[in-house]
């Protein structure tokens, strides 16, 4: 299981979320099972254009998955902290859509305005 977790602002194209999901697989020389991101997310339509896009399922990822994980994330944000209560969203994100025994395979990779990172595990969430 191969999840690519996403974080964006309010308003990301999908096409800009997909280059980056597309940017990072090719980095990693993997192809995705799902791609997630936080359930506060749910209403963008860039997430829903980005999995079209990329013909991947949208999974939602609850707060408190989010906030399980923080301890296995590498990179860490001060200021989104402060503004959604986790420090990584994109890599907590992955962790938490692989399953059990996930573990980072590309840490966060960011544009402008959204964020990607790769996570696997040998358990299907």
């Amino acid at each position: 299981m191969i999840a690519a977790g996403i974080g964006c602002r309010s308003g990301c194209p999908g096409a800009e979320i997909a280059g980056l999901v597309r940017a990072a697989l090719d980095e990693a020389g993997v192809g995705a099972d799902v791609l997630a991101a936080p359930v506060r997310k749910r209403f963008e339509a860039g997430l829903r254009e980005a999995a079209d896009l990329l013909a991947l399922p949208l999974a939602f990822v609850e707060d408190a998955e989010l906030a399980a994980v923080q301890d296995r994330t590498q990179t860490r944000s001060a200021r989104v902290e402060a503004a959604v209560g986790v420090a990584s969203v994109a890599e907590a994100a992955a962790l938490a859509a692989a399953g059990p025994g996930a573990h980072l395979l590309l840490p966060r990779r960011s544009t402008p305005r959204a964020t990607c990172a790769l996570a696997i595990s040998e358990v299907s969430a």
